[in-house]
């Protein structure tokens, strides 16, 4: 028997789902023909794939070899189908990954004049996403490393670097006392409620870091960004936020004294290609939203511009690095590891 995508993909929903039974109805298939398919291809490859017990499937060793090297291959092949059957109807679609960012919009708007309509998959981890554009289920991610916390880039992949480094800034209560000045020492906030995201890879590590620093142990709460804005407008909590992040009413966005956490913002794609097609329109999209925030953009103009970049290395948190409004100077091209 000669091993096919079919296969692959039986194997790959067996893992997935644990359990024969499950991965049949899965697949559209009666059990018994799945158990056949399952023994012939453990037949062909010379050992068991699968540990069966009364609570399910798991792999056997060999059974994650294997899966390891199936996956990328049926996930190639199902994004060659899309691909091909919006290109047989009038075109390729763009596939974006993101995480948070108020260029998103702006971005979204710019591609669809080239694009028909770019497909969007937010997520809060940036590890996740670039997973998925080396497994080709995206085309290029969006994504923010934490600054002493470096991704997990995939060597495949070929990254460009919009913004070398963004500080980060805080969201607090507008009545806040501290909200008075336009740049908060961190000592003002010992005395508040802290809310962080766990799930944004390296966040929580590089606050507690920056805290720790400062000397000063507040409470802290986890949960999500959307609730911590809530919290925020209730006078609940502080929050770290981005500099491009708009003051309302109920809260203030402010800087924080010596700029002590910062990220660095990438794009990521497997091709330069796919990099070139995407980045003009993403930087021109995170220049219209640094405009919009008074602070930042104040902030962007007291520095003094740099000279040509190098490639771009690894994000060392010791580096103050000046960061700039993106253009083809502070930029850089590189295989995996940026």
């Amino acid at each position: 028997m000669e091993l096919e995508v079919r296969h692959l993909r039986a194997l790959c929903a067996i893992a997935d789902t644990g359990s024969l039974h499950r991965a049949a109805r899965q697949l559209g298939v009666a059990q018994p023909s799945l158990s056949t398919q399952l023994r012939r291809i453990e037949q062909e490859l010379g050992g068991a794939l699968f540990v069966r017990a009364r609570t399910g499937c798991r792999p056997t060793p060999l059974g994650r070899l294997v899966l390891s090297r199936a996956r990328p291959l049926v996930t190639e092949l199902r994004s060659l189908v899309t691909e091909a059957r919006a290109a047989a109807v009038g075109g390729r679609q763009l596939r974006i990954g993101s995480t948070a960012s108020r260029a998103l919009a702006g971005w979204l708007r710019r591609l669809r004049r080239h694009w028909q309509e770019p497909t969007l998959h937010m997520d809060v981890s940036a590890n996740a996403l670039l997973r998925m554009v080396a497994d080709g289920q995206l085309d290029v991610a969006f994504v923010h490393e934490v600054e002493g916390c470096p991704l997990r880039i995939p060597e495949s992949l070929r990254t460009r670097v919009l913004i070398e480094r963004e500080p980060q800034c805080v969201s607090l209560p507008a009545d806040h006392p501290a909200a008075a000045r336009p740049v908060v020492h961190l000592s003002e906030l010992a005395g508040d409620r802290w809310m962080i995201d766990p799930a944004v890879d390296g966040e929580w590590d590089a606050v507690r870091r920056v805290l720790r620093a400062a000397g000063i142990s507040p409470r802290v709460l986890h949960g999500d960004y959307h609730t911590a804005a809530s919290l925020v407008a209730t006078g609940e909590a502080v929050t770290v936020c981005q500099p491009t992040s708009p003051s309302r009413p109920e809260t203030a966005v402010r800087r924080l004294y010596g700029d002590p956490l910062g990220v660095r913002l990438l794009l990521a794609a497997r091709t330069d290609s796919e990099l070139e097609g995407v980045y003009p329109d993403l930087a021109d999209a995170y220049r219209e939203v640094a405009r919009q925030a008074p602070a930042y953009r104040e902030w962007l103009e007291d520095l003094v511009p740099p000279g040509p970049c190098p490639p771009a290395p690894p994000f060392d948190g010791s580096r103050q690095t000046p960061m700039s409004l993106p253009s083809a100077r502070y930029t850089a091209t590189t295989d995996g590891r940026t």
